[in-house]
């Protein structure tokens, strides 16, 4: 089943950001874009690497009015030792939000129940809090910050400009496409 314009559910969770712990809750969500960023767990291999690639290009989405959460089935005391621990993981500045019961990794469909843990998992949010685009990948392969930051700019285009669609490789300023009405439909 699709989660595309799925609606995302009340959550409260702790966070460790700006070397403390916060509340985060759906209301903080509403109003902005955001990428939820699912990923096994701490202190692993790959997870790091993608996690200090998003802290590379932090600055970018937040000139473009989008919020970085990355999300994990640990707890908000176990990021914040990885923090501690790790140069990689304390050049983070957004929100590490912590899922110890699983409920945001049920929400988004990526949790899996036989290890306790999240797949690996992208999620962009709307202002509305519903998912506009997204994507699961094998836990052995990482993914890319700039070619996320290139799709969050393309659904913040849709968005703005009604009945335009972003062609593969569109950047800004890129040409679009603007579908015949009979066609909006299926899109």
């Amino acid at each position: 089943m699709s989660m595309i314009q799925k609606e995302i559910a009340d959550f409260s969770v702790q966070a460790y950001h700006g070397n403390a712990f916060k509340p985060v809750t759906r209301k903080d969500v509403l109003g902005k874009w955001s990428v939820f960023f699912f990923y096994p767990a701490d202190f692993t291999f790959v997870c790091p690497t993608e996690l200090e690639d998003l802290a590379d290009s932090y600055a970018k989405f937040k000139e473009i009015g989008c919020e970085i959460y990355s999300v994990s089935c640990d707890t908000h005391f176990v990021h914040k030792a990885w923090h501690d621990a790790s140069k990689t993981i304390q050049k983070i500045q957004y929100p590490m939000l912590a899922d110890p019961t699983g409920a945001l990794a049920r929400d988004f469909d990526v949790m899996i129940e036989a290890a306790g843990v999240a797949e690996r998992g992208t999620f962009i949010v709307n202002p509305a809090g519903k998912i506009v685009a997204y994507e699961v990948i094998d836990g052995s392969v990482g993914r890319n910050a700039d070619e996320l930051f290139r799709r969050v700019q393309a659904c913040q285009f849709v968005a703005q400009h009604d009945g335009e669609v972003c062609p593969a490789k569109w950047q800004p300023g890129s040409k679009t496409l603007k579908p015949s009405l009979d066609l909006v439909g299926l899109l």
